[in-house]
């Protein structure tokens, strides 16, 4: 029998009825910010709180790649609820989702595996974890069955970050890849304490600084939940060629809300290897 992650957020982080999320998430699309990008789309950085928070932001990058072609995606998150050292890429055959079971790249979770020891296929990280999961449907949407690989930092120390993004590299070499990092930014400050820390963060992307951007995690100066991930597959983005980021999209719940007291920052960007 096939191994399934089950949805672990559906019906809390976005909708558990398929008519209901594919309605959702196409109209999150239709509404979300256009751009017109010069290049190949390598990679992209999106927010993964529910859809009524970060849903917007997220939809302004997967629009930016509807149209284009991928032989599969990789997409790199956090792990929020167990901390385990190293990095853990689903050993299972499927993720499933309202909207279907999308299936895992067996061989490219093997090349990353084999790429680097502190990578390993597990289901450490994944079962109750939501930063991948909720970039599914959207990947789903655009894409339909597009296969993936789902990789979890339990620890997001610069040298897992390198040697995630070296291996990623190496893995996507000659393949049309998809890099995808999940993460929020600073949570639970005031409004404009918020703002000015996820300006520090977002600079440094914006500027594809993924170096500079672990400095200021590691000094405090900014945060992001997910900032190994994005420092890793900005790492690995521009190995592949990118050179340049795009900042799509930028807002934090009290946008959305109307609370500014304690907000969650959110922020959609595309990496793009100019042609």
């Amino acid at each position: 029998m096939p191994s399934v992650r089950e949805p672990a957020v559906a019906g809390l982080f976005y909708p558990d009825l398929r008519t209901v999320l594919e309605r959702e998430v196409g109209e999150l699309l239709l509404r979300a910010r256009s751009f017109r990008v010069e290049g190949l789309i390598r990679g992209l950085i999106s927010p993964h709180a529910g859809y009524v928070y970060s849903g917007y932001t997220a939809a302004c990058g997967y629009r930016l790649i509807q149209g284009q072609q991928y032989d599969a995606a990789i997409i790199v998150g956090p792990s929020h609820r167990e901390y385990f050292d190293g990095i853990s890429v689903y050993d299972g055959d499927f993720y499933r989702t309202p909207l279907g079971d999308l299936p895992v790249d067996k061989e490219i979770r093997q090349a990353l595996a084999d790429a680097d020891p502190s990578i390993k296929i597990s289901e450490t990280g994944h079962q109750l974890e939501h930063s991948v999961e909720v970039q599914l449907p959207f990947l789903q949407y655009v894409f339909g069955k597009l296969p993936f690989v789902p990789v979890i930092m339990g620890d997001q120390r610069r040298e897992l970050c390198t040697g995630l993004a070296n291996a990623i590299a190496r893995v996507c070499s000659g393949r049309n890849i998809l890099l995808v990092a999940s993460t929020d930014l600073s949570h639970y400050h005031q409004y404009a304490e918020a703002v000015e820390l996820d300006r520090q963060i977002i600079d440094e992307i914006a500027a594809f600084r993924p170096e500079d951007l672990l400095d200021k995690i590691e000094r405090e100066q900014g945060e992001a939940c997910g900032g190994g991930p994005t420092a890793a597959v900005m790492m690995a983005a521009a190995s592949m060629g990118a050179r340049k980021c795009k900042e799509l999209f930028y807002c934090n719940s009290g946008d959305v809300t109307g609370d500014k007291e304690a907000v969650v920052g959110y922020l959609s960007a595309a990496l793009i290897q100019e042609t």
